[in-house]
C-alpha cells in the first residue's frame, strides 16, 4: 500500500499525518509507504510548522525530516491512495488528475471510515489547540486505515 496525504501547503496537516502514519504503520509490522503534498506550492522544501512539529514531538513523532512539495502528475502513479484533508484539496487531486490514473483518491477521514464531517481543518492561522486537534484526528484516522486495510482489530 502506498498513501499520499495531502493538504494545502504540506507544512501542517499532511506532515502530521504522515509522521503518524509511517511511525503506526511500522509498529503494527506494516510495510507501507507514506508521503505528503500540497497542492499549493508556497512552502516547496520547507520544514513543518514548529507548531504541528511540536504537536508530533509530544506524542513521540518526529517531522524533522520533512520538507514540504507539491503534488505532481507522478503522484497519480507511483501512490495507491491520494487521501486530501479536506473538500477543497479533493476537489483540486480530481482536477489535476491525469486522463487515465490509476490511484484513488478520497478525504482522509471518510476513507478511513470516521464518522464526522470528513475534514481535517486547517491550523495554519489558529493556535497550538488547532494543531493538537489535528493529531488527534491524525492517530485516528491512521487507526482507521489500520482497521480498513490491515486486517488489523
Amino acid at each position: 500500500m502506498r498513501i499520499l496525504f495531502v493538504c494545502l501547503g504540506n507544512i501542517c496537516r499532511s506532515p502530521l499525518v504522515e509522521a503518524v502514519a509511517r511511525e503506526e504503520f511500522a509498529r503494527a509490522g506494516l510495510h507501507w509507504s507514506v508521503d505528503s503534498c500540497g497542492t499549493g506550492g508556497w512552502h516547496v522544501g520547507e520544514g513543518a510548522d514548529p507548531r504541528s512539529a511540536k504537536a508530533g514531538a509530544s506524542a513521540g513523532y518526529s517531522l524533522a525530516a520533512h520538507r514540504g512539495r507539491q503534488l505532481c502528475d507522478s503522484d497519480y502513479r507511483d501512490f495507491d491512495w491520494l487521501l486530501a484533508m479536506d473538500t477543497d484539496n479533493l476537489i483540486e487531486i480530481e482536477r489535476r488528475r491525469p486522463l487515465g490514473a490509476a490511484a484513488q483518491v478520497g478525504l482522509f477521514l471518510d476513507v478511513a471510515g470516521i464518522a464526522g464531517d470528513g475534514e481535517v481543518p486547517d491550523p495554519y492561522y489558529g493556535g497550538e489547540a488547532g494543531f493538537a486537534h489535528v493529531l488527534d484526528l491524525a492517530r485516528t484516522g491512521v487507526e482507521g486505515l489500520m482497521r480498513r486495510f490491515g486486517d488489523i482489530d
